[in-house]
């Protein structure tokens, strides 16, 4: 049984190219998702975002190329690449890309 989909298996890959950046969209690729987990690669266009809302889980934000503005609870926090912010469960967030942006997304959900 396979757990993760949308990536090869026993092959070395360079993660963020697994997606493009398209202008004008915000394009994901799931990785795994279940109860208790969500992985998701993201690639935005400049000036895209995911608008405000709130997760049933702790999401983990972790930038892979360009930059990106994470707003948490209204206060904004700029990543570049290699930098992590955590949005807690729950607490209202919205992610943007003043210029285009790949990051990865891990959410977990607790029961």
């Amino acid at each position: 049984m396979k757990y993760l989909k949308n990536i090869d298996y026993e092959s070395v890959q360079n993660f963020a190219s697994l997606v493009t950046v398209q202008e004008g969209q915000v394009i994901s690729r799931t990785i795994a998702q279940n109860d208790a987990l969500s992985l998701t690669l993201f690639a935005f266009g400049a000036g895209e975002e995911i608008s405000t809302h709130k997760s049933g889980g702790d999401a983990l934000v972790i930038a892979l190329e360009g930059k990106g503005e994470v707003t948490i609870d209204g206060k904004k926090h700029c990543l570049e690449k290699g930098d992590a912010i955590v949005m807690p469960a729950g607490h209202p967030h919205a992610v943007r890309a003043p210029e285009a942006f790949k990051m990865f997304l891990v959410v977990v959900f607790g029961k």
